[in-house]
């Protein structure tokens, strides 16, 4: 079994919903997005999935948050835009685009600053 790991990043504002605190106002950050996917076998060129593929699906995904408010988003209308829900969101969605017979998304980590991070996984 392989591991491949790739970093990205977005820029978004967002309020947390139900919050006692000043992360209930409106506030952003740029945040560090890692993604980690298995795979079983390699390809003839010695590949599990070519970074450039995971890096290009993880980008479009990003893209739909990237400098928006997150809370007027279809996936967080009803679902405070914590760093715990958008790693579940980015990993639900590179799950349809990503998984297959061979390659599984693993987990999705979502950092908000330098020391804090939410990472979802199955």
């Amino acid at each position: 079994m392989y591991r491949l790991t790739i970093s990205s990043s977005f820029a978004a504002a967002h309020n947390l919903v139900n919050y006692q605190g000043d992360c209930e106002n409106l506030h952003g950050h740029n945040w560090k997005v890692e993604v980690s996917v298995t795979a079983r076998e390699l390809d003839k060129s010695g590949l599990g999935i070519d970074f450039k593929l995971l890096k290009k699906e993880t980008k479009e995904l990003l893209q739909t948050l990237d400098h928006k408010y997150l809370n007027q988003l279809p996936p967080f209308l009803e679902l405070s835009p914590s760093s715990e829900h958008i790693a579940r969101h980015l990993y639900a969605e590179l799950c349809r685009q990503l998984n297959n017979e061979n390659v599984q998304v693993q987990e999705v980590t979502v950092w908000e600053s330098d020391v804090a991070r939410a990472t979802y996984y199955e």
